[in-house]
């Protein structure tokens, strides 16, 4: 199979969808590899060691999508690069489909077959081709509010550990999955107070048996989450519907009732986010306020530190990436029920449910589709 792997075009997206050991571990398998010029250059992967390992170099974005059967990149594509998607191709990236319908319609209209990081499932359950862009983006989610409390950021002026004779910030957690969880780590290891909220008591109760006394855990409600962001001095999203829309926890007239220089970091935000008055941001102008809270909603957080971003995600895809290049897409779908979790949209049909309902648009399971 021959496999392109475009330049990401995202603002301020470094990551790049294979690594030159990847590339490598496609080559030597027969595959062709076709990498367009400077798509990993700003985290140190030059052309030259692309080629090292066994890609040929493309000059641009057209040509490299003309010459694969499958697409490999991070993020969700752009307008202009669906329009150079054709019918039959196979892209394997993170979509995030549910919030974004524009792209939706565009992908059933290209006839491509998108296959989504984010909804591929796991033998041991969970999504273990999120999960590394979560652990990720949990542990930024924290420096990213202890920046923002900053004052000269807008924040509070908080401290995030405080310091002996000053209590340290109040941080709340809204879900305890591995968002939650990395960020309940940097939020502890840094000496704040930590509340984490989540509906799985047997979750929470793993919590407390690591962390005991250090945190706080609460059964998550409507009046427990309202009583804990009022007080908070940052709340961090990191709730999941995986491929569907996250749910609005918290409501604006609750974020009206917040400490004035408060943060809020959505996590949440590529699934629409889990704040009613959360919209997303980039890395270039990553706030905004409302009602005196600082909001910091990137989409693709985990963008900002690309390096570490990029090999973490290529160990989790590279598998995956392997059965699809060996046996196609309907092969490797038909034997691997986990992978075809990841089918969200096939020759102009919306293969998952979700996505589906969410848009209003009939739904084809991946099963009818591949037989």
């Amino acid at each position: 199979m021959r496999i392109a792997v475009p330049k990401e075009i995202k603002n301020h997206e470094y990551r790049v969808g294979l690594t030159p050991a990847s590339v490598h571990e496609l080559v030597v398998q027969g595959h062709e590899v076709w990498v367009q010029t400077g798509a990993g250059a700003a985290i140190g992967l030059g052309d030259e060691v692309y080629i090292a390992a066994g890609a040929q170099i493309a000059p641009d974005a057209a040509e490299v999508y003309a010459r694969g059967d499958m697409v490999i990149k991070v993020k969700e594509p752009q307008a202009g690069e669906i329009a150079l998607l054709r019918p039959g191709q196979l892209l394997y990236a993170y979509l995030h489909l549910a919030p974004d319908a524009a792209q939706t319609i565009a992908l059933l209209a290209s006839g491509a077959v998108c296959i989504a990081y984010e909804t591929v499932t796991g033998a041991a359950g969970g999504l273990p081709l999120l999960a590394p862009m979560s652990e990720v983006a949990g542990r930024m989610a924290v420096q990213a509010g202890a920046t923002h409390l900053e004052k000269s950021k807008g924040g509070l002026g908080v401290l995030l550990g405080g310091v002996p004779g000053v209590a340290p910030a109040r941080v709340v957690i809204l879900g305890a999955g591995v968002v939650g969880t990395n960020a309940l780590q940097m939020a502890v290891g840094l000496g704040a107070q930590v509340t984490v909220l989540d509906r799985n008591v047997d979750r929470l109760r793993q919590l407390d048996l690591v962390f005991g006394n250090r945190i706080s855990t609460l059964f998550s409600t409507a009046h427990s989450v309202e009583d804990a962001v009022l007080v908070a001095d940052l709340v961090i999203g990191g709730v999941l519907i995986p491929g569907a829309s996250a749910p609005k926890l918290v409501s604006r007239s609750m974020v009206a009732r917040m400490k004035p220089g408060a943060v809020v970091v959505d996590v949440a935000i590529d699934q629409g986010g889990c704040f009613e008055t959360s919209r997303a941001t980039t890395h270039a102008d990553p706030t905004y306020l409302v009602d005196g809270v600082v909001h910091y909603c990137v989409a693709n957080m985990p963008g900002a530190v690309p390096r570490t971003s990029t090999f973490a995600l290529n160990n989790a895809t590279i598998g995956h990436a392997l059965a699809l290049a060996r046996l196609g897409w309907r092969d490797a779908l038909r034997t691997d029920p986990h992978l075809r979790a990841g089918l969200n949209v096939a020759l102009g049909q919306v293969t998952y449910a979700a996505v589906a309902a969410q848009h209003g648009l009939p739904f084809v399971s991946a099963e009818q589709l591949v037989g």
